[in-house]
């Protein structure tokens, strides 16, 4: 797939189902392949066991097609945002309930060293600078984001490693891995406020009144400015038709307003073996690439 590997910077993010590519950090994709950063998406999953939130496709046809559909989806997104986007292969585990089994065949099922496979080998034949995913939360308690962070983890370090997965490339060593911040208590809450104070009905309040009890979100060590593309992430994510209601939860608050008070995607930095990281000890980076311009020579 790679063969021709333009010479640059290259950014991989990782993702457990076609969507979450655009729901978290999408913005963030969009602004780097604009400026000629090599993108590529890693899909764990197909969503095959994803339910269908848009009512208006809620319907048998739509239900029994899910693998194609979201393929197609995934394949108009990555087209809007300007990335690659590659699948690892593996079936989504749904959402089982509190007693409930995870069916044996699922991506979430599989011993971690097994499932990352497939990631070493891409990392070693992409040789990402940067490397995105969740954090050990996964952003939510789906098991699909709980397991692409640790794949992801596992991925990073074994790629640069030549005792482990031989088979699959030459070692490459990334130079930094982020997670995600995205979806943040915090944003609903920023979002909410000024939408109440602008007079703008926020649908926001009562998912705040009922926020799970977890621990305090990641340091936030990076923040991307992005507004500028949150026109090409609301696209993608309407490619994305069957987990989409138009106008609905994430479409619902004004634009302008996100603009003017987070115009941002935010990160937490996991993993760094940058030497020079540029700027203040201590300072939020404004770029995902800080530290590593200057040693790429880009």
């Amino acid at each position: 797939m790679f063969t021709k590997r333009p010479a640059g910077l290259r950014l991989l993010t990782v993702h457990a189902h076609p969507d979450d590519e655009s729901s978290k950090g999408a913005a963030t994709l969009a602004r780097y392949a604009a400026e000629g950063v090599d993108v590529l998406v890693a899909t764990c999953t197909g969503g095959e066991r994803g339910s269908v939130l848009n009512p208006a496709l809620d319907r048998p046809e739509i239900r029994a097609d899910l693998t194609r559909i979201r393929r197609e989806e995934m394949a108009a997104a990555r087209e809007i945002l300007g990335v690659r986007q590659q699948f690892l292969g593996f079936v989504d585990s749904g959402m089982p309930g509190p007693d409930e089994p995870l069916p044996e065949d699922c991506f979430a099922a599989q011993p971690v060293e097994v499932a990352a496979a497939p990631l070493v080998a891409l990392i070693r034949e992409f040789r990402p600078h940067v490397v995105i995913t969740y954090d050990e939360t996964g952003g939510y308690p789906h098991p699909d984001h709980v397991m692409t962070h640790k794949v992801a983890v596992e991925a990073f370090e074994a790629a640069a490693d030549p005792k482990r997965h031989p088979e699959a490339g030459e070692p490459w060593q990334a130079a930094k891995l982020y997670y995600h911040l995205a979806l943040s208590r915090v944003w609903f809450q920023t979002l909410h406020d000024a939408m109440t104070e602008c007079g703008v009905p926020s649908e926001m309040g009562e998912l705040l009144a009922g926020w799970p009890d977890i621990p305090p979100a990641l340091a936030t060590t990076t923040r991307i400015a992005c507004a500028e593309q949150f026109a090409v992430r609301d696209a993608a994510m309407l490619a994305h038709a069957t987990q989409v209601q138009p106008g609905v939860a994430f479409m619902a608050h004004p634009r302008d307003i996100e603009r003017e008070v987070w115009p941002t995607e935010d990160y937490h930095l996991a993993r760094s073996f940058v030497s020079d990281p540029g700027g203040p000890v201590g300072a939020v980076e404004n770029d995902l690439f800080a530290g590593v311009r200057v040693a790429e020579g880009a």
